[in-house]
């Protein structure tokens, strides 16, 4: 696989909300503005009947955050447009993140209010990250919570990202990423390829095969270019006619058909029947069609090889976004002391102070209970795995989070957290969070 050499992570700076530097502008009027504080990340609930949510999108962020400058276009702009200043200009020509950022690995399982990403900081340098810290945040994680889902329906079939066409490219590139971090065995997305060594594969659509006079043409063109170890589309037009083609032409080094539409669970054992008996017994079936957690589900009776997955991957099957929130939990006051500080709001009350979090094993390894500890280290019994690590210290990026290395780091973060969860994870079912969230306060 490559590395990201040749991608350069553009300015991030603008990938935000007009009112976060308006509210900058006015903490730098009050003297406010370099108070410490500290901010988190978190979900309040979980989509509608899930049972977990799965951080994604931290490596990411914090290539992103790196590259949190205002060059000369963003500063006239928003001096052009009278968004801010000349004061704020000022402080934001000379723009650089200085302070600490922990969170909850990437790829690990979250649930109600973890701690997912802490943010230490001046207001103003914490405060104006808040939009770009959400979008991704909560993108990414909808996006590698919904790929889990997935993966665990397929057990152990490869599941393939193909969602780039039902999204924005940038969103189908994150996409992508999210997807492998929870397990998905490749992309159809080069540029995922290009900036973070994924694996990218493809071989042919419909309209190749339409373009030809024949479908025999067709396949007869694709099996000399690419090899026999090809995958071959054979629904354009009659699919038993297709897969004798298909074996005449490449023999029984023919190395997938690939179906997408009709009854995949009965066409996929006839043709699975078919291939047999035509000395095929190598060659894999990959189905595609609009496929989700629960068709995936459905499919595991069926002679499946590997799954074709596009739009519901990159929607988040029904939950678009993980709904974080990015909140101010702790700050000095005017003699230096930090006072815990919190929205009271009864339906969106946030809970205040700085917090740490560890996963309750029970004496099988299994996880029982995340543990929060308010202000304080919660008590580990001995088996216990501490969740947040340091990902930036004094503004400077600490190895092993970013680039390909960090999407290897999570990918393994994921199945590790997946082994030690309770097997109710495992069910697509509508639920209560498999593990509760437990405050311990100081």
């Amino acid at each position: 696989m490559s590395t990201n050499a040749g991608w350069t992570q553009p300015r991030t700076s603008l990938f935000t909300d007009h009112y976060e530097l308006t509210m900058l502008q006015a903490a730098l009027h009050s003297g406010a503005a370099h108070r410490k504080s500290v901010f988190e990340a978190f979900a309040r609930r979980l989509p509608d009947g899930r049972r977990y949510g799965i951080v994604g999108g931290t490596g990411r962020l914090l290539e992103g955050i790196a590259a949190f400058r205002f060059g000369e276009a963003e500063l006239e702009f928003l001096g052009r447009s009278g968004v801010v200043n000349r004061e704020t200009l000022d402080y934001l020509a000379d723009f650089r993140f200085t302070g600490d950022i922990w969170g909850y690995a990437e790829g690990e399982a979250y649930f109600p209010n973890s701690p997912i990403l802490i943010v230490e900081a001046t207001f103003a340098e914490a405060c104006i990250l808040e939009t770009y810290i959400l979008s991704v945040l909560n993108h990414d994680s909808a996006i590698a919570s919904a790929a889990s889902r997935m993966v665990t329906a397929a057990g152990n079939r490869p599941c393939i990202e193909m969602g780039s066409r039902r999204t924005q490219e940038e969103s189908a590139t994150a996409a992508a990423r999210a997807a492998v971090i929870a397990g998905f065995d490749s992309t159809s997305n080069l540029e995922a390829g290009l900036r973070y060594g994924i694996k990218t594969v493809g071989t042919a659509a419909h309209s190749f095969t339409l373009l030809h006079d024949s479908e025999r043409e067709a396949f007869e063109a694709q099996v000399a270019s690419l090899g026999t170890g090809t995958s071959l589309l054979v629904d354009t037009y009659d699919v038993e006619t297709a897969v004798r083609t298909a074996v005449e032409i490449a023999g029984n080094g023919l190395g997938a058909v690939r179906l997408d539409s009709g009854d995949l669970v009965e066409q996929a054992q006839w043709v699975r029947q078919l291939l047999d008996e035509l000395g095929n017994v190598n060659t894999r079936i990959v189905v595609t069609s609009d496929l989700d957690e629960y068709a995936i589900a459905a499919l595991q009776s069926a002679p499946v090889d590997a799954y074709g997955v596009g739009t519901s991957l990159v929607t988040g099957s029904g939950a678009p976004t993980a709904s974080m929130v990015y909140k101010l939990v702790s700050r000095t006051d005017g003699s230096g002391e930090f006072v815990s500080v919190a929205k009271a709001a009864k339906n969106k009350a946030s809970k205040g102070g700085r917090k740490y979090a560890l996963r309750r094993l029970n004496e099988h390894g299994v996880a029982t209970q995340e543990i929060i500890g308010v202000g304080h280290r919660p008590a580990d019994d001995g088996n216990d795995r501490p969740l947040l690590h340091q990902f930036v210290k004094n503004g400077e990026l600490l190895p092993g989070w970013t680039g390909h290395e960090g999407v290897l780091r999570a990918r393994q973060r994921h199945a590790d957290s997946m082994g030690e969860l309770p097997p109710v994870v495992h069910r697509l079912h509508r639920g209560e969070p498999a593990l509760p969230t437990i405050y311990e306060e100081s």
